[in-house]
């Protein structure tokens, strides 16, 4: 039998609904991680992504210590002591998992207890003094010029995907932007006379990007010839599919490879290896470390200096292959 309704008077609030049978209550570490995680989202302008990423490893934190009370230790996610995120991170190297995300939870870790901190909920940051795991610095992956240049002539200019999709190889060689960049690019953001454009990076962070010649011209045909009559006013993003809508990153990363098949590129392709391209290419014809630090919109130079070792071994390549004494 349905319980019956409860009256309320106008302008109150009707009675919560009772929690249904087995539901559980938050514990309270999860309240104030969810209070911490939205400041990031709201204050500080995270990504969604990061956000994401950080709750996933505090919350695997907080179990594993809810865990550990049945063996004596009573402390929760609010409470750790350096010992208890120690024996963590020994848990987490024994799953196998990698140290970047090791890091990536640390990093979560510290800033969730420095917020504590802060607010005088605790003394201390108990991850403050623990080491973080070695990373291998892998060289990214990168294409040749040649094979840049197959990719950009690949497209039909006969066709509408192809001015679309010319336009697009192109801008994301030019400028470096990542593929979030670019598919969440916006009218007002492009200059075409002064040859720049606005991006709006990680945390929504603003740089000034300069545009090539190349790069305007295809652009510039896709915006006068083919964007109208597509979007048809209905929005303000720059490209678009061919119902209308604005293109997504899916979207993008499909037509990206089926260009690299057609331009003969045997090997993996994605919109990362294309602003790889750009800032090692950049470097290789003489760029500053700083300038293109800023392209990029690296906020640490250390991210950028990885494409000097890319162009040190290619140059150490060329040496072992064409001197002859090497």
């Amino acid at each position: 039998m349905a319980a019956a309704k409860v009256p309320h008077r106008f302008g109150e609030s009707p009675a919560p609904a009772p929690a249904p049978a087995g539901s559980a209550t938050p514990v309270p570490w999860r309240r104030r991680l969810d209070l911490w995680l939205d400041s990031l989202a709201y204050e500080r302008g995270l990504s969604p992504r990061t956000v994401s990423a950080y709750r996933s490893d505090l919350v695997r934190l907080g179990n594993w210590l809810d865990r550990q009370k049945g063996k004596g230790e009573a402390k929760d996610l609010v409470a750790a002591d350096p010992a208890a995120i120690a024996a963590h991170l020994r848990w987490l190297h024994g799953q196998e998992i990698s140290p970047r995300s090791v890091r990536r939870a640390m990093a979560a870790m510290h800033g969730f207890f420095r917020d504590l901190v802060e607010a005088g909920e605790r003394r201390d940051d108990p991850v403050e003094n623990l080491a973080a795991p070695r990373l291998l610095r892998r060289l990214p992956r990168v294409l040749t010029e040649d094979e840049v240049e197959r990719l950009l002539a690949a497209p039909d200019l006969a066709t509408p995907a192809g001015v679309r999709d010319k336009a697009m190889l192109e801008l994301l060689y030019a400028t470096g932007l990542r593929v979030s960049e670019l598919v969440g690019l916006r009218l007002p953001q492009i200059d075409l006379k002064g040859g720049f454009l606005l991006a709006f990076g990680k945390g929504s962070k603003e740089r000034v990007v300069p545009v090539g010649e190349e790069a305007e011209l295809s652009l510039g045909r896709y915006l006068t010839e083919l964007r109208p009559k597509v979007a048809r006013g209905r929005h303000d993003a720059v490209f678009v599919n061919l119902r209308g809508a604005p293109m997504t990153r899916q979207g993008f990363w499909k037509i990206l490879k089926a260009w690299g098949v057609r331009a003969g590129i045997d090997r993996p392709i994605s919109p990362h290896v294309l602003r790889h391209s750009f800032a090692t290419h950049l470097l290789e014809h003489g760029a500053d470390l700083r300038a293109v630090q800023a392209m990029r919109g690296h906020a640490d130079i250390a991210t950028t200096e990885i494409y000097t070792h890319i162009h040190q071994q290619r140059l150490r390549g060329a040496y072992d292959r064409f001197h002859p004494r090497a």
